[in-house]
């Protein structure tokens, strides 16, 4: 069985060296999340390491169900003064729980946003191999907080560093990051695939 946790922690790891060698400039920079600078990011994904279900349910409830703003108010509280106390507090978080431990799921909010934030400063690093491939594979087979299924329905995912292929229909081929990224919503990333089905992924993409 794979070990999601220990993986989580390795990656939690390497995001804050990375994080640790940021210019004050690099953490006001925009993520590929468009909405949030990269501290605003890093707290959405401290927030997610020390909500459990019962406080996620409660909070969801006040916020009437409105994810995002839910995530705001989360990401706010986790904040901190500036980005060095917010780094110093993301440094002791543990891996994201939710929805249940076994679940591929928190590894993949992990992976996505530390893709979201490394891409547009150039940074890069290659994933947890295992990790990546569960976290493929579960994108593939449902929606959870993204509509990664929804997204590639009647699509060939094909990577072509991976032992990954599912689905059938025309064809998407392309790193086995790029993949996940792209069925977790980020258009940025379709320029790194190709085959005969990234146009009709490129228009899911931005009717979603």
């Amino acid at each position: 069985m794979t070990d999601l946790r220990g993986i989580q922690r390795r990656e939690l790891a390497a995001l804050v060296d990375d994080l640790a060698a940021l210019t004050p400039e690099q953490w006001r920079a925009r993520t590929l999340c468009a909405e949030w600078d990269v501290e605003e990011t890093v707290a959405h994904l401290g927030a997610a390491a020390t909500t459990n279900m019962p406080r996620w349910v409660l909070s969801m409830v006040g916020a009437r169900f409105d994810a995002d703003l839910h995530n705001r108010r989360r990401l706010t509280d986790f904040r901190g003064a500036d980005p060095a106390e917010t780094l110093e507090r993301f440094r002791a978080v543990g891996p994201i729980a939710l929805p249940t431990h076994s679940s591929p799921a928190g590894l993949g909010e992990l992976l996505v946003h530390a893709e979201d934030i490394r891409r547009p400063l150039g940074l890069r690093r290659s994933p947890d191999a295992e990790g990546l491939l569960a976290v493929a594979t579960f994108f593939a087979a449902k929606d959870y907080a993204v509509k990664s299924k929804t997204l590639s329905r009647g699509l060939a995912l094909r990577a072509v560093d991976a032992d990954f292929s599912v689905g059938d229909g025309p064809e998407v081929r392309g790193p086995l990051l790029s993949l996940v990224m792209v069925m977790a919503g980020r258009r940025a990333h379709l320029a790194d695939l190709a085959g005969d089905g990234v146009a009709e992924l490129g228009g899911r993409l931005t009717t979603a």
